[in-house]
């Protein structure tokens, strides 16, 4: 009848596969979120450690006075951790991680897009790739090839950042890190890319 919902399948519905895939990219863009957000509370709460006042993380943030009350007051609230140090110089996976993604985009931007490991780094940029250690071996892999093969084009600086980050990954640090994964890749990979960036 008309206005009722037809008990077969409509033909003009998405299929299963399609419907999946629908989700699947809004999943990716909640967890993205969900990363970002974790991330911006931690670059408050270091910032607010190393004595910067609330009105001025306001006005470079871009949020309001009272989100980053708020947020200040989550960190007060219990027995919070510390906040992350903000040093390249930190040696468990995550964070190697995080720096090998941020040196990977530097290169891929350095070349113009033309880099072997553009794809990997949009990959991971998008959500598409998770840090597996299968990912992050092909990543290595594909930086390390730039770096053989566009030697001349490349910064030695980023060489250097690398032989760094490849020791760590190969002799992995017994260490204790503040923060969560997600959160500590995304500082590192902001970290790295700034100083590559700036030549120091």
């Amino acid at each position: 009848m008309s206005g009722e919902e037809s008990p077969g399948r409509n033909p003009g519905a998405l299929s299963e596969e399609q419907a999946e895939r629908l989700l699947s990219g809004m999943n990716e863009v909640i967890r993205a979120g969900e990363e970002a957000r974790a991330l911006r509370a931690e670059v408050v709460r270091a910032l607010v450690g190393m004595g910067w006042t609330q009105d001025t993380i306001a006005r470079i943030s871009g949020m309001s006075q009272p989100a980053v009350s708020k947020q200040v007051a989550r960190q007060r609230e219990g027995d919070p951790a510390p906040p992350i140090p903000l040093s390249l110089a930190q040696y468990d996976i995550p964070w190697l991680e995080g720096r090998l993604w941020g040196l990977a985009e530097e290169m891929a931007e350095t070349l113009d897009g033309t880099a072997r490991c553009t794809r990997a780094v949009r990959a991971l940029a998008r959500g598409r790739k998770r840090f597996t250690p299968q990912h992050v071996d092909e990543l290595r892999r594909l930086v390390e090839e730039d770096l053989r093969l566009r030697r001349t084009e490349l910064p030695a600086a980023h060489r250097a950042a690398y032989d760094e980050i490849s020791r760590g990954l190969d002799l992995p640090a017994d260490v204790t890190a503040t923060g969560a994964a997600p959160v500590r890749r995304a500082l590192a990979r902001r970290i790295q890319r700034d100083r590559l960036a700036s030549g120091t």
